[in-house]
């Protein structure tokens, strides 16, 4: 485990995180403990050991770096030192498998939120650069135009009727100045899009962001966790352009071409095929249509 130094990258701010001013603004939150490495293969990969072993409901990984970064259906995600915002959270909330979803979603939004947040203070700061325009790609991705700002990776454990414990991954671009050829088309990070901001201060945000969302989703009732969930689904609707009326690719085991019909009650994506057919998606990627 690391230190609380952070690193110092060639051609990238040196950019540490606080540990101690962190746990003191997450004092009134959900999150009991903060982790964080210098290196690690991955944040998720650990998290979920760490669930396994018993780690506590709230409990934070971060890190400077990964070597073995991983994005949804088993895609690479790239971690360069000091560059990026790599965090995974562990929660042990007292919901049933089939709600699990809402937690993923609910991390986009919050990301999203938080981007926005950083985005305003830079602004307001430097007195310059353009409003950031983040969209939200069902079921994870965090897009600036057509291009790539972020990602959520939720994995779980759970029995049949309950989630033992769900880990909550996110990782946005931050400092990025270029990307390696395959993802330089399309890649973005804060930096490109002129938003000077700290991972310290976008870590803040995201953490309070992620709280409120939880908080909501696994309220005492029934009847305010259902009120959540269909809070959360106009919300999705209302800060996406991919949720309604977007013509996609979906790429499942018989990939079709449609046009997205807003959220199930689940929170799975609905799309209308060309044949007329209304479908859920379940698993597949999303992507724009040709």
């Amino acid at each position: 485990m690391a230190t609380e130094k952070g690193v110092t990258v060639s051609g990238v701010p040196a950019d540490a995180f606080d540990l101690q001013a962190l746990r003191l603004d997450l004092a009134d939150t959900c999150w009991t403990a903060i982790e964080h490495f210098n290196e690690i293969a991955s944040t998720n990969t650990h998290a979920m050991r760490a669930g396994v072993d018993g780690a506590e409901h709230g409990t934070v990984y971060i890190a400077d770096a990964q070597t073995g970064g991983r994005g949804r259906g088993a895609h690479a995600w790239a971690s360069p030192a000091g560059s990026g915002l790599y965090v995974s959270m562990l929660l042990r909330p007292a919901l049933a498998p089939g709600d699990a979803l809402w937690l993923s979603l609910a991390a986009g939004v919050a990301a999203q939120a938080a981007v926005r947040s950083v985005a305003a203070d830079s602004k307001r700061g430097l007195k310059v650069g353009p409003d950031l325009r983040v969209d939200l790609r069902w079921p994870n991705d965090l897009l600036v135009g057509t291009r790539k700002l972020g990602g959520v990776l939720t994995e779980m454990q759970a029995e049949a009727t309950r989630v033992r414990f769900v880990v909550v991954g996110i990782g946005i671009n931050v400092h990025q100045q270029s990307f390696p050829a395959e993802l330089a088309t399309g890649a973005t990070s804060l930096a490109i899009e002129q938003i000077a901001t700290t991972r310290q201060r976008l870590l803040l945000a995201l953490l309070r962001a992620v709280h409120h969302e939880v908080q909501a989703l696994t309220a005492v009732t029934a009847e305010a966790r259902t009120l959540a969930q269909q809070q959360l689904r106009i919300r999705l609707e209302q800060g996406s352009s991919w949720m309604r009326g977007k013509r996609v690719h979906v790429g499942e085991e018989n990939a079709y071409v449609g046009t997205t019909e807003g959220l199930d009650a689940r929170g799975f994506l609905l799309v209308r095929t060309d044949a007329g057919e209304l479908r859920t998606v379940l698993s597949g990627g999303v992507r724009a249509a040709e």
